[in-house]
This record gives structure tokens, C-alpha cells and sequence, in this order.
């Protein structure tokens, strides 16, 4: 008899879940300097979603972008690999820093979610792409033996 075969299956709603914290998330944006509000949502490989918001300072180098802060949110609770992330504002991307840092701790087929996200309006666009196409030729800490 031959043994059948379990997939492991993602919670029904996942992708609606991870878009609706990171939209919660961008409420509590710290940007009195750019007035560009950035929420992030990042779902680990145990299924929890840890979330992230932009914060700056007034010494402009000191500030974290949404991305970072939910990933470094879920490292410091023990977490070490993202399933997927979602990063919600106008025109969402994350900026090279992030793309690199979401590079060490995702597989390259995780899933990242741009929230093209216009509350006042009442209108999003979400677009999906692989962790493996954020940064190309990307320092992969596997590759290099580390």
C-alpha cells in the first residue's frame, strides 16, 4: 500500500490576512518628515504574522524603513524564515536595504505583496512576485558559504 503523500497547506485567507495587517500597520507610521506612511506584514514559516511600520528621525539616516521592522520584529521572537511579506503604501516597493534583508531571511520562492494602497480614495492594487526577483545578482548569504 502506498503511503499517501501530506502537503503541508496554507490557512485558508492567508494573502487577505497579511494585506489587511500590513494596511493596519501603516496607521501607525512614524513620517512627520516625508508624510509617506509604509505598514509591512510578514508571515513566518510557523504561520505567524508579525507586523512593521516606517519610523523616522529628524537625523534622517536613523530611520527604518516597514519591511525591516516587521522582519527584525519576528527575529527577535525566535522566527528565522519568511514565508511571505506585504508591504502596503503609495506606490509600495521596498528600497534596496530591504530587499537585501528580505533576501537573508527568505526562501527565493516566497511570496511578496505590493499593496498599491489608496485609503482616502478606497482603491488598492496588489501585485505578487517571488523573494528570488526583489534583488537580482543580490548578496545571498548561501552562496557565499556563510
Amino acid at each position: 500500500m502506498a503511503k499517501k503523500q501530506t502537503r503541508k497547506t496554507e490557512p485558508k485567507g492567508w494573502k487577505n490576512r497579511l494585506i489587511e495587517a500590513a494596511k493596519k500597520a501603516q496607521k501607525n507610521a512614524y513620517c512627520p518628515y516625508s508624510r509617506y506612511p509604509v505598514g509591512a506584514a510578514v508571515m513566518m514559516d510557523s504561520g505567524r504574522i508579525y507586523t512593521g511600520c516606517n519610523v523616522e528621525n529628524a537625523s534622517f539616516g536613523l530611520a527604518i524603513c516597514a519591511e525591516r521592522v516587521a522582519i527584525f520584529k519576528a527575529v527577535s521572537h525566535g522566527e528565522k524564515k519568511v514565508k511571505a511579506l506585504c508591504v502596503a503604501a503609495k506606490s509600495a516597493k521596498p528600497c534596496g536595504a530591504c530587499r537585501q534583508v528580505i533576501i537573508e531571511f527568505a526562501p527565493k520562492d516566497a511570496d511578496i505583496i505590493y499593496l498599491d494602497w489608496f485609503p482616502m480614495a478606497k482603491k488598492q492594487k496588489v501585485t505578487m512576485t517571488k523573494a528570488g526577483r526583489l534583488l537580482p545578482q543580490a548578496f545571498d548569504p548561501s552562496e557565499a558559504g556563510l
